[in-house]
């Protein structure tokens, strides 16, 4: 009865504060701050660098930073042990009441493009330490999948000319009367394009056959190429920037082909931030009203500070568990591994049909006991990862974000087998590392997530979104996008308002959404 009530008034407050713009304005940035108050604000007086404060920490940030400072914590089980938190005991995989696999196809392209582990080249003999304590981010939310890490790289993947046409545009190529980046790799010699060179090599490409190789693009991120799912969402950019520069050099012909690159650049960073923020966000988020790109919460926030990508962050962003056994693409089902570094996937179903069949698949849930076997071993992986960066305790890291420590092992679960597991792998609460305190806890009501992966995840992501240069009080107006860039952010909420201005059937009837169709705020 309480419950009932408590879920009829905060829906009807939230539909106030979503009918009402002032009120809505206000709730806003108050739900914004309030998230953010949660733990300390940044700089963090901590890096992966020492084990303690020096200059290095402070500045250095190839380095990754830390939220707490390092543990050095005794008597833990092996790694290898405590995978079975995520080994599957049947064949059948749960799923998650809430999400779509486009739910977690935009979670690793946005997180790929900031949360850049460096990875050690273990046939030239480099160790995980020091390696996989930095990082190679540019620490914002920069796009650099789309637009390379450094400017080199950016140079390589412009037309760069003055031809009318074609200023400020991306390469691109056109398959199936559709553009897409270009191949990577010469389809006759199967050598790197010379004119490509800088890009950074595609994580995964020692597995890759030479019919997949063939067809891996030339794109500004290592790891964009990894699935289709998330070549997919670079896709959709690629073409929104392009068809921005396309109207810009029509509506300013005096432009030259470096303003009418930067101002799109401008323009497509921006929307995707919104995305971010208003459809992804959104979506995890548990409350019933709707979130919005604000910019001038951030303005005169204390918490307004340059960004640091934390060692903590690369590590709660592992959501292997939402990926299912099987993906469909263009009608089939594949097994997921065999969607690693498999482009034709994209190219046989085309833009419109690949965003259709991810928002028609339920994501897996995540947490506990439902990895799919073929990616077991990174969870494995993961857990070495926060020994490596000495990580404290899950309890630790409650604390640290306001939430209570558990004083019991069935305080992180409701789950009897997940309780039963932590108590014969640790001794108290308080012994249980981070990374599976992450997946060990139930989903919260209401959102994909854990409660305390949530928490972290909001903290991180206004942080970070809302104190991106373009953002900034000065630079947030329509002269710096061109009208035609403020527009386009204006009237941009979902990947699905992007697709209809970039699909050849403007994204037809398909519903596009990280939501299932059935789903109910509860």
């Amino acid at each position: 009865m309480f419950q009932k009530l408590r879920s009829t008034l905060i829906q009807s407050g939230s539909k106030l504060a979503n009918n009402w713009p002032w009120l809505g304005d206000k709730v806003n940035a108050a739900a914004i701050n309030k998230t953010l108050e949660v733990c300390r604000y940044r700089p963090h007086p901590w890096s992966t660098v020492h084990d303690y404060v020096s200059w290095t920490s402070l500045t250095d940030q190839t380095w990754s930073a830390r939220h707490l400072p390092a543990a050095n914590r005794q008597n833990l089980p092996p790694p290898s042990a405590l995978k079975g938190l995520f080994e599957r005991s049947t064949t059948e995989q749960e799923f998650c009441k809430k999400s779509t696999c486009l739910f977690p196809a935009f979670a690793q392209y946005l997180t790929d493009g900031f949360i850049r582990t460096r990875m050690p080249n273990e046939s030239a003999g480099e160790k995980d330490d020091p390696l996989r304590k930095q990082n190679t981010s540019n620490h914002q939310i920069d796009l650099c999948t789309l637009y390379g890490r450094t400017q080199v790289q950016t140079e390589q993947l412009r037309i760069k000319t003055g031809a009318t046409g074609k200023k400020g545009q991306l390469k691109s190529q056109i398959l199936n009367g559709e553009e897409y980046s270009p191949f990577l790799f010469d389809s006759n010699t199967g050598a790197l394009k010379p004119e490509i060179d800088k890009l950074d090599p595609p994580l995964g490409l020692d597995r890759c056959t030479p019919e997949m190789r063939n067809k891996l693009f030339a794109v500004g991120g290592d790891r964009v190429n990894s699935v289709p799912q998330v070549a997919m969402i670079n896709t959709l950019l690629l073409r929104e920037h392009n068809r921005l520069a396309r109207d810009m050099e029509k509506t300013h012909p005096a432009w030259d082909d470096e303003r009418v690159f930067q101002t799109a650049r401008n323009a497509v960073i921006v929307m995707f931030i919104k995305i971010v923020i208003e459809e992804y966000i959104n979506h995890i988020s548990s409350a019933p009203f709707h979130l919005k790109m604000d910019p001038s919460v951030a303005w005169h926030a204390p918490w307004n500070k340059p960004n640091w990508i934390t060692a903590e962050f690369s590590l709660l962003y592992r959501w292997h568990s939402l990926i299912p056994d099987t993906i469909n693409w263009n009608g089939k089902s594949y097994p997921v591994a065999a969607t690693f570094m498999n482009n034709q996937l994209l190219l046989d179903s085309g833009l419109t049909k690949a965003f259709a069949s991810l928002s028609e698949m339920r994501a897996g849930r995540l947490g506990a006991f439902n990895t799919s076997a073929a990616l077991v071993g990174f969870e494995v992986k993961a857990i070495e990862q926060d020994r490596l960066y000495k990580l404290d305790s899950y309890s630790k890291y409650r604390e640290y974000v306001s939430l209570k420590k558990p004083q019991t092992f069935s305080d992180v679960s409701k789950n009897r087998k997940v309780v039963d597991f932590l108590a014969k792998n640790y001794k108290t609460p308080d012994d249980i590392d981070f990374y599976i305190g992450l997946f060990a806890e139930d989903t919260e009501p209401n959102s994909p997530l854990p409660e305390l992966i949530q928490r972290m995840v909001a903290v991180d992501a206004f942080s970070q979104a809302l104190t991106n240069p373009l953002l900034s009080e000065h630079v947030y107006k329509p002269d710096t996008f061109s009208q035609i860039g403020w527009n386009a952010i204006q009237g941009t909420q979902t990947l699905r308002d992007i697709l209809a201005r970039n699909s050849p059937d403007q994204g037809g009837s398909a519903r596009i959404s990280m939501t299932q169709a059935s789903w109910r705020y509860s």
